[in-house]
């Protein structure tokens, strides 16, 4: 088949061709998005998963979808390494510049930009590059405190964003790495907002721990947040991801191929994306067979070790690297920490922080009190593939 025509380009946070299996998740956030217009509050949303599973795709399918209802966006993706503050000031001061075009939020938008002068001034933001061209209010978001600032700062973008008769929706991808303090000050906020019945919504992305990290900033986050789960693509699903996209081109894809590529990626979405990319490249005519789903099997496989898992490894000093390897020897996860303890001759108290380095890294989770899982799906069988070269 033509390469040029291939419907499928795996890569981060890409759109596959068919986002099949996610249409209730797609249908929630599209009613919070219109009943924010109306004024009628909806829980915040956060996104759940492994990595791989398409979370940011979500997200970027709600940004759009909350775009063409006349919401203002903005998106952000967390580092490990930087507030959410200083994240927040400049698309903050660009929604309160687009909100201050309309006559009727005028005043309310001017003090909504006072307002983030304070906030940036109380924490010292360089606001050099932003422009923030008024002066701050005093005794408002200026005391330094996040969890007492930032909730100001959201009414007030909320207030302006009610007169105007638009609605402000906040994206976060990879939430786990926010800081504590600043994951608590983002659910205040939230809480604040729910409260007074602002028109601000919120969608964020991460792995699996962050329902705990979330309970754990702040005990009512779980009234305050739906958490819908993002997983592997159920059979029908998974097949549809495939098909529908080879059969958009005008080509087909035999039965048994599907089967294969599911039983082969699980019903991963990335590594669907990825199979049926490399099905595509080797097929011949305009049929994929079940000869080459079996055939994509190496390429596929190369592709994903040499960027998908190995991108992830790197970030592993040795010992971590020994820690996860001898998770990956137990067999299929989840793994007891004791077991991993016990295979490594050590004692669990002895790799706690190592541990808890390779889970701050997003390499592993705790699913429950003991335990201990990949972040990464498949991840075990990449290890267990390339144990001698892992040094």
């Amino acid at each position: 088949m033509n390469p040029v025509n291939n419907p499928f380009a795996p890569g981060a946070g890409s759109r596959p061709p068919e986002l099949a299996g996610r249409q209730a998740i797609i249908d929630d956030a599209r009613v919070a998005i219109e009943r924010a217009l109306l004024g009628k509050p909806s829980r915040s949303q956060m996104f759940l998963g492994l990595r791989g599973v398409g979370k940011t795709v979500l997200l970027n399918a709600v940004e759009t979808m909350a775009d063409e209802h006349g919401h203002l966006t903005s998106m952000i993706e967390a580092p490990e390494n930087k507030p959410l503050g200083e994240l927040l000031l400049p698309r903050v001061h660009q929604v309160l510049r687009k909100l201050s075009m309309t006559e009727a939020a005028k005043a309310k938008a001017y003090d909504g930009l006072r307002a983030l002068r304070s906030f940036a001034s109380a924490f010292k933001f360089d606001v050099a590059g932003v422009g923030i061209a008024v002066e701050p209010e005093a005794g408002v978001a200026d005391s330094g405190d996040l969890q007492n600032d930032l909730p100001e700062l959201f009414i007030r973008i909320g207030e302006a964003a009610k007169a105007a008769g638009k609605a402000w929706t906040l994206l976060i991808d990879e939430v786990q790495y926010l800081k504590q303090e600043d994951l608590a000050a983002l659910i205040v906020s939230l809480h604040k907002i729910s409260q007074r019945e602002l028109p601000i919504l919120f969608f964020g992305a991460g792995l699996p721990q962050v329902a705990a990290l979330a309970g754990e900033a702040k005990s009512y986050a779980e009234r305050l947040f739906h958490y819908p789960d993002v997983g592997a693509l159920a059979e029908a699903d998974a097949k549809a991801a495939i098909r529908q996209p080879v059969n958009d081109e005008g080509a087909v894809i035999e039965e048994e191929a599907l089967t294969e590529i599911f039983l082969k990626t699980r019903g991963y979405p990335y590594f669907l994306q990825e199979w049926g990319h490399q099905s595509w490249n080797i097929a011949v005519g305009d049929t994929i067979t079940l000869n080459d789903a079996r055939q994509a099997e190496t390429k596929t496989l190369k592709r994903l070790d040499e960027g998908f898992f190995k991108v992830r490894l790197d970030r592993l000093t040795g010992k971590e690297r020994e820690y996860v390897v001898a998770m990956a020897q137990l067999g299929s996860g989840p793994y007891r920490s004791a077991d991993v303890a016990e295979a490594l001759h050590e004692t669990v108290q002895s790799l706690g922080p190592r541990r808890a380095q390779i889970i701050s890294k997003g390499m592993i989770y705790s699913p429950s009190h003991g335990d201990i899982a990949f972040t990464v799906p498949m991840f075990d069988d990449y290890l267990i593939r390339n144990r001698g070269n892992l040094g």
